[in-house]
């Protein structure tokens, strides 16, 4: 297959644009983002009325259903303004993918009913869902909830318990995501981090919580309901599509800073400004060229996964592993210009609430999310080589 063309948005209005036009609130809030380690209400409330929470909603339900190399654009653009910022709305839209697999009008009870919707997950199926007439009694306390404080729905991911035992579904336990109205769950305070301190990823908990059947999600491969190109992509790809990007973006505003930064700072005991040692100069060319490769690997695995889509409605192996590849190295490449960048600027990085040391704060706990896992490159050199994979995480 020919490499496409790069991906052009198509109208001024899009979410790309929205992302640019919310940047400068964005980093006029990183402060209180920082301080408050959640969203304010004020940026919460210009990012969903920007429709960016619902990206990844079917059209037909009310959503988005935003081209995944647009969501991908956007999300890094957010990241260069803000990394917490950015993985709240990335966690947020394309968790809302689940909506194509939903009863319409549950998705958009959910979605789109509620005013400024966004539903928090939950990556483990740790809680319980007892079968009762109807749907499930619900049950568990759940963590790394991203966003749950600003969210309207919180997405309790349970096993299924019918007469005491796990259900099974086709052989397997049958998981579902539960929708619960975030007024009928405890957030409970657990997110204490030095770095992505603003996702608010707390743990929540619900205490037998009636849930319709309508109201819920089966995680496991089932048919889609709504929706069209976009849910021909695993979930699990969307999130490192759009992981990577926000990781790239971060590091582009990191390099950008220790351009100020180095234009402007006399080392001591040295002659010049800190731009005129070579040293500096070394570490801006290696790590312009690891953003610029990382960003073109990336970007064109979206775009051939997504042509592939298009063209025949599935995705092939190849497209799959690559992309989730891209998004690995794109993690791993730009916490090492952070880094890289963060050596560079010497003692004038380490003070607290300095840009510089905020990004060296959030990169390092972005490498830390399942998305940034070095076993990713192991699966890959599997693959090539014609060994048998785990493809759950593809």
């Amino acid at each position: 297959m020919n490499a496409p063309a790069p991906y052009a948005p198509p109208s001024a209005t899009c979410p790309l644009e929205a992302a640019r036009k919310l940047a400068p609130l964005i980093r006029a809030s990183a402060d209180d983002i920082e301080k408050n380690r959640e969203l304010p209400q004020p940026l919460f409330e210009a990012i969903a009325d920007a429709g960016l929470f619902l990206m990844g909603v079917p059209r037909e339900i009310g959503g988005g259903e935003v081209d995944l190399p647009l969501h991908v654009l956007a999300v890094e653009e957010i990241g260069k303004a803000d990394a917490s910022t950015a993985w709240a709305v990335n966690q947020g839209a394309t968790f809302g993918m689940f909506s194509a697999y939903m009863d319409r009008d549950a998705a958009r009870e959910v979605w789109i009913n509620t005013p400024r919707s966004v539903v928090s997950n939950s990556p483990a199926p740790t809680a319980k869902a007892v079968a009762v007439p109807g749907g499930f009694r619900v049950s568990g306390r759940q963590g790394f909830s991203t966003g749950c404080r600003h969210a309207s729905w919180v997405a309790a991911h349970s096993q299924i318990i019918e007469n005491g035992e796990v259900r099974q579904r086709n052989g397997k336990p049958e998981i579902r995501y539960c929708f619960v109205p975030k007024a009928e769950a405890q957030i409970i305070d657990t997110w204490h981090t030095r770095g992505m301190r603003g996702t608010g990823t707390n743990h929540f908990e619900v205490k037998d919580v009636f849930v319709p059947e309508a109201r819920t999600v089966i995680t496991g491969n089932e048919p889609r309901v709504s929706g069209g190109t976009r849910y021909c992509i695993r979930q699990t790809l969307a999130f490192a599509a759009g992981d990577g990007a926000i990781a790239l973006g971060v590091a582009r505003s990191c390099l950008d800073a220790f351009y100020d930064l180095a234009g402007a700072k006399a080392p001591r005991h040295l002659t010049g400004l800190l731009r005129d040692q070579a040293i500096s100069q070394f570490t801006v060319g290696q790590a312009e060229a690891s953003l610029r490769s990382g960003r073109a690997f990336l970007m064109e695995a979206i775009a051939e996964i997504w042509e592939e889509a298009k063209q025949t409605g599935t995705v092939s192996m190849d497209q799959r592993i690559h992309l989730r590849l891209a998004g690995t190295h794109a993690i791993r490449l730009a916490a090492q210009v952070v880094e890289n960048v963060y050596t560079a600027c010497g003692g004038s990085a380490i003070n607290e609430g300095g840009l510089i040391q905020r990004q060296f704060q959030d990169i390092h706990v972005i490498t830390q999310h399942m998305q940034g896992r070095l076993a990713y490159y192991e699966m890959v050199g599997r693959q090539k080589m014609g060994l048998s994979i785990d493809e759950g995480r593809l």
